[in-house]
């Protein structure tokens, strides 16, 4: 099964040995694609010297795979594992300086790649979604049992339609607060509309919402050897935060943390981009300098 990708190419030589040049690995988070906010990053890292690879997951974008709109982190993981194979084999790069970059569900999933891959040279990861089982107790917290409930009922009834063969259950991705969506926290839908690009669906696999408790990759950070930059929207009201710290302090020295008086969404935009993506660039032209 084919996944589509960009592949940018270094505009300078600054990050190139003997040995070719660093590739960075971009895929995106909770239902997204790659054409959502993710390309103004990788231009900024193939201007400080590195190659980038933003693909889609399977079942989203571009990319080919059935059932569509299936959100399942071990999926992604396997995607972004044939993503870093890909990469390691094209023209010009250095195999051994592969960068993993995520962001919100994808900054999580990089976590857990990174462990279980010591040839990777390091990890960019922003407003990431660290614990599922988190985020699902913040959501009956927030928006009562009742919403966790539906969430789980309409899971179950795309369950039922899987094992009789029938066509998906979908429910929105993003919605306002009080609909069905599995993302209505306040200024979400704003947040999503601000970076999706065109070949974005608001709709997924309702089976996908009885996945998320199970997405922990806050168990795997003690496990990653390399360098990582953990960028940190401390207003955030998507992903839990107090789990990006608690893998920050799982990492400890391998870790640099960059933190953000913003919300989940800000950190793609604006003036918190600018000063982001500065920090990731700087943190990249270190690690992986000749």
């Amino acid at each position: 099964m084919r996944c589509e990708a960009w592949r940018l190419t270094a505009r300078s030589d600054a990050l190139t040995t003997g040995a070719g040049r660093p590739c960075v690995v971009m895929g995106h988070g909770f239902g997204a694609t790659r054409d959502a906010g993710l390309l103004p990053f990788a231009e900024r890292f193939a201007d400080a010297g590195a190659d980038v690879l933003v693909f889609d997951y399977r079942g989203f974008g571009t990319s080919e795979g059935r059932p569509r709109q299936d959100v399942d982190h071990r999926r992604h993981r396997e995607d972004y594992r044939a993503a870093v194979d890909a990469a390691r084999a094209l023209e010009g790069i250095d195999p051994e300086r592969i960068v993993l970059w995520g962001s919100s569900y994808s900054g999580g999933h990089v976590v857990v790649v990174a462990a279980g891959d010591p040839r990777i040279a390091a990890v960019v990861s922003q407003g990431a979604a660290m614990d599922g089982l988190a985020a699902f107790r913040g959501v009956q917290q927030t928006s009562g049992s009742g919403k966790a409930l539906a969430l789980t009922t309409a899971g179950l009834r795309d369950l039922g339609r899987w094992a009789t063969r029938r066509a998906p259950y979908l429910v929105p991705v993003v919605g306002e607060p009080g609909t069905a969506a599995v993302i209505s926290a306040p200024g979400a839908v704003k947040g999503y509309e601000n970076i999706m690009g065109p070949t974005f669906r608001n709709e997924m696999c309702a089976r996908g919402i009885l996945r998320i408790a199970t997405n922990r990759p806050v168990r795997h950070a003690a496990d990653v050897r390399c360098p990582v930059l953990l960028v940190i929207a401390e207003a955030d009201n998507i992903a839990p935060v107090a789990s990006v710290h608690e893998v920050a302090r799982r990492l400890g020295d391998r870790v640099e943390t960059l933190s953000f008086a913003c919300g989940h969404f800000d950190i793609y935009v604006d003036e918190v981009f600018e000063a982001n993506v500065r920090a990731q660039v700087t943190f990249l032209e270190k690690v992986l300098a000749p």
